[in-house]
């Protein structure tokens, strides 16, 4: 499979850079004193093996030293990284919850941003529900998408707005992935809150009542589901606009509705989402993936 390549944009705290020629001999000497440790390290522990070579403490700890301190072994996990459909690349981290999200969903979806869901509970404190990350093929992207805007637009915003709303109307695969933060959350919440937001989605998009199809969807959270932290529901629409519904890997339910998906994505990168920096990281990511 070719590899493909862009940043991450997503917004994350960074370690000052060595900025200076003084600091920069300083970041270099301190990494040579590091290296230098570990060779040294590595060294005595060959010496000891070769001097007792039948003792297994001294053998694992040889093991562990140049297993782990090779020179040739890269220690560096850059937060601002590239992702490749060939690599095996870092997850990313959701910094307020410590959620951490694969870059690559089901082998060819790439993360293109991830936010949080909050609600008010009784009009006083925001609760934390739950962490989600946006996925979207990269197939299916390029194939649907790039001919759309190959042109300029009248503004760079304008252009991310507008490529956003094709990635939620074309028939390109996608997940939302939503992992639990607050541990007590009961699965009858969530189908109160789905029946809330997506109810008005629908309406909002279909211009009438969708009660029987919002009710196919919100029956599948089950009231024998349990959801504890670190539960995770997938919300994954397939070819033909088939909404898949997971939950801990387990497939609850499918629906075949452009409308119902249109409307759930909504809820995530829409004008009105839940987490606007998600939704920019979206359109931001979407639009360097597309101009690779």
């Amino acid at each position: 499979m070719a590899s493909l390549r862009f940043p991450f944009l997503f917004s994350q705290p960074q370690k000052p850079p060595c900025s200076t020629t003084a600091n920069a001999s300083s970041c270099s000497f301190s990494t040579a004193v590091v290296a230098g440790g570990s060779v040294v390290a590595a060294a005595g522990a060959i010496i000891a093996i070769t001097q007792s070579p039948k003792n297994p403490f001294l053998e694992n700890a040889m093991n562990f030293l140049l297993s782990n301190f090779s020179p040739s072994k890269n220690h560096s996990s850059p937060l601002w990284g590239s992702v490749s459909l060939a690599d095996n690349p870092a997850p990313i981290t959701e910094s307020r919850t410590g959620m951490s999200f694969p870059s690559i969903l089901k082998e060819s979806q790439r993360l293109l941003g991830i936010g949080l869901r909050k609600k008010a509970i009784f009009g006083l404190k925001n609760i934390d529900y739950y962490a989600f990350g946006v996925y979207a093929d990269d197939g299916d992207v390029k194939k649907c998408l790039a001919q759309k805007h190959v042109g300029p637009s009248d503004s760079e915003l304008k252009q991310k707005e507008e490529l956003r709303d094709h990635l939620m109307e074309n028939d390109i695969r996608m997940t939302v992935r939503l992992q639990i933060v607050y541990g007590r959350l009961s699965i009858g919440s969530v189908r109160s809150a789905f029946e809330e937001s997506v109810g008005s989605r629908l309406l909002k998009f279909g211009g009438y009542d969708n009660k029987e199809l919002l009710h196919r969807f919100t029956s599948q959270f089950k009231d024998d589901i349990k959801i504890p932290r670190g539960s995770i529901i997938e919300l994954s629409r397939d070819h033909g606009y088939i909404l898949h519904t997971t939950i801990d890997g387990k497939e609850v339910g499918s629906i075949q509705s452009k409308l119902l998906c249109r409307s759930i994505l909504d809820l995530y990168i829409g004008d009105e989402s839940f987490d606007q920096k998600a939704k920019e990281d979206v359109e931001s990511n979407l639009a360097s993936l597309l101009h690779k």
